[in-house]
């Protein structure tokens, strides 16, 4: 019932027109057939007080209506509070408790992966649920993160931060501020102000958990960040030579093609919150990001892939626009997803791939000498693994920088998506809506030679 009484669905105020025409119409035919309906009324008010003395009806009025003023004003004063909140104190009121329950009721919605990908998608879905809860690898060993890890013994925080930061209300502020990164100082000198900030508060909460539950009350995310371990975890990778590559920076650069990737130590264990997440999501997203580094880490850990596979919410696996030297060289989107199904050793867990279906050409030659190729669909060999193929523009047509997914248009494709192909299990009704997209200002595509850590990152598909 409390669905029908949502705003926006332009039902109540019908339903309050026809109910009016209703008692209008009774209070006519009464008056025509001289029923006196005000006599009746007042009549049935008098035999009412006459069933209920005073002593009675008085104080069952009295208590009723204290609670409901109490009530109604309470929850009054919590979603103006909620509303505030999240849009700010100069937002339009009436939009912002607009937007606030639209979010509040949106889908539940797990993304699985890691990398500039994830953060990616959540800046476009967040515009559509707030309940959003963001699984992320822990595997990196590079850069700052890298060198946190060994020197702080804590999960590597370069991701998680990414996250944070994209879902964020203050988000270009968080974002500007998280990736601030320090260019001299002993010590500083490559570190990011955000990893800083969760190295710190994990030190002062005791735990990686708690450091990004803390990080996540100060910042008013919307939704939650998980990482998918606790554990210190590698990657190592096989490839087709039979060597053997550790660590995750050092992976793409070995130049080689991966067979296998594997975790050390062997199958750690995720946490509750990663499991009741993908218990209770309507809808599953991997990716986008690297295969390799970003995305099948997390689908190593068996607790997730087991639970991945039991969930009945829809899997869906955005594809890479272009390939990643050193990772993914030639592969096709059925390429992507045969690698996710080798290994993930349970089924069910991918039953769609949403593809870009445009790209600009101007940019593909600037991308192909660095080494990147668009990622071709094989279209019947994706169906013959029993995945629909969804195809949408989901990279921004004025774009001339970069070849990436737009946010905005991402989390466009995912909702409606989900909205047309699985509405039994979009419990609001919900009307699309309209949200101006975030704009970013990105930097002119480097040599790669002069790219840091996170600047490489920003190029990747």
């Amino acid at each position: 019932m409390a669905t029908w009484l949502m705003p926006g669905l332009s039902i109540k105020r019908w339903v309050g027109i026809a109910s009016t025409g209703f008692v209008m119409t009774v209070v006519g035919t009464a008056l025509l057939l001289n029923l006196q309906p005000v006599t009746l009324f007042i009549e049935s008010l008098k035999w009412l007080a006459q069933l209920f003395p005073a002593h009675i009806s008085g104080p069952i009025l009295l208590g009723g209506g204290a609670v409901l003023f109490y009530f109604g004003l309470r929850k009054a004063y919590r979603t103006l509070k909620v509303a505030l909140q999240h849009e700010g104190r100069d937002a339009d009121l009436l939009e912002a408790l607009f937007r606030q329950n639209k979010l509040i009721h949106g889908p539940r919605i797990v993304a699985i992966g890691g990398g500039t990908g994830l953060s990616t998608l959540l800046r476009g879905v967040k515009k559509y649920t707030s309940n959003i809860t963001a699984i992320v690898t822990v595997g990196d060993d590079g850069g700052s993160s890298g060198r946190l890890r060994i020197e702080h013994s804590i999960i590597p925080p370069g991701d998680i931060r990414n996250c944070i930061a994209a879902l964020a209300d203050e988000e270009q502020l968080i974002t500007e501020l998280f990736q601030y990164r320090f260019k001299t100082g002993s010590g500083l000198e490559g570190h990011s102000f955000g990893n800083l900030f969760l190295t710190a508060m994990c030190h002062i909460t005791g735990d990686m958990f708690s450091a990004i539950k803390e990080s996540s009350k100060v910042l008013n995310i919307s939704g939650r960040v998980l990482p998918s371990t606790l554990e210190s975890i590698k990657l190592a990778a096989t490839m087709e030579d039979g060597s053997e590559v550790i660590g995750e920076s050092l992976i793409p650069e070995a130049k080689g093609k991966i067979a296998r990737l594997r975790c050390i130590p062997e199958n750690p264990k995720t946490i509750p919150d990663v499991i009741e997440a993908i218990q209770s999501a309507e809808l599953i997203i991997l990716g986008p990001g690297s295969l390799y580094t970003s995305v099948l880490p997390n689908l190593l850990i068996s607790e997730i892939a087991q639970t991945l596979s039991q969930s009945k919410a829809p899997k869906l696996y955005v594809a890479n626009i272009m390939t990643q030297p050193g990772e993914t060289d030639g592969y096709t989107v059925g390429d992507h997803l045969q690698a996710i199904l080798d290994h993930c050793p349970y089924p069910n867990v991918v039953n769609g791939v949403m593809v870009n279906n445009w790209l600009p050409e101007a940019l593909l030659e600037k991308y192909q000498s660095y080494g990147y190729q668009p990622v071709a669909l094989d279209r019947e060999r994706c169906q013959s693994l029993g995945v629909q193929v969804v195809e949408k523009l989901l990279v921004d047509e004025a774009e001339h920088q970069v070849v990436r997914h737009n946010p905005a248009q991402l989390g466009r494709a995912i909702v409606q998506w989900f909205k047309r192909d699985y509405p039994g299990k979009f419990k609001q009704i919900q009307q699309a809506m309209v949200v101006a997209p975030v704009v970013v200002e990105l930097p002119p595509l480097a040599e790669p030679a002069e790219l840091e850590a996170d600047e490489v990152e920003s190029v990747k598909p």
